[in-house]
């Protein structure tokens, strides 16, 4: 039997196009695989958060952003529940933003971070019956670009990730290889989280700028 997928996204395509935000379009996306299908294997929530910062980011916009990145990913289980296979799986696409932060990200920051907590939350609550986990990728150049230089040097990986970086392990993670493995956020970062780093040490070093 041919696989097969339903996507739901913003942007236009041959799948569903609308916004996760809405609650009844979450309904309704539920209701159309379901009739279409009449159960679901897995369950890959990926959709990308508003990112703006303290300085610029209204409630609306936070609220939207939260929204998208930790309501829609929960409530999309919740109506999926009842259908789900055995064996089936959940994988959640967090970032290593969950753990640290550039200046003024906070909705996005805020949202991956619910997602990784969901998580374990949601794996605890499904055991037994779906496996969850998470995933915190890292500098990801969705474009396959080689970036040379420092770019590549600062990882201790020695390269910018690519998309395959992340399918591959969410493959996995959805394959019978993995079926001992639940709860788990797995970061894909070329090391970046785990590098400590000190001014004048192995190169690094804090230019202070003036920001009035």
């Amino acid at each position: 039997m041919e696989p097969w997928f339903c996507v739901i996204d913003k942007q236009k395509g041959d799948h569903f196009v609308s916004d996760l935000a809405d609650k009844q379009v979450l309904v309704q996306f539920a209701k159309d695989v379901i009739e279409k299908h009449g159960h679901v294997d897995y369950l890959i929530n990926n959709a990308l958060p508003l990112m703006k910062g303290i300085d610029e980011c209204s409630y609306e916009e936070f609220q939207y952003a939260l929204s998208v990145g930790v309501t829609a990913p929960f409530y999309l289980t919740k109506l999926f529940v009842p259908h789900f296979l055995k064996g089936a799986a959940i994988v959640n696409i967090s970032s290593s933003r969950d753990r640290m932060s550039q200046p003024q990200t906070e909705s996005y920051t805020a949202a991956k971070g619910g997602i990784a907590a969901l998580t374990h939350a949601l794996a605890v609550s499904l055991a037994g019956k779906v496996r969850v986990n998470s995933i915190s990728p890292g500098w990801i150049d969705t474009a396959y670009t080689v970036h040379e230089g420092p770019d590549a040097s600062q990882q201790p990986a020695g390269r910018v990730g690519n998309s395959l970086d992340i399918a591959n392990m969410v493959l996995y993670l959805c394959s019978d290889k993995a079926g001992f493995i639940t709860g788990e956020n797995i970061y894909i970062d070329g090391g970046m989280t785990r590098q400590m780093i000190y001014h004048g040490d192995n190169g690094w070093t804090l230019k202070q700028t003036n920001n009035e």
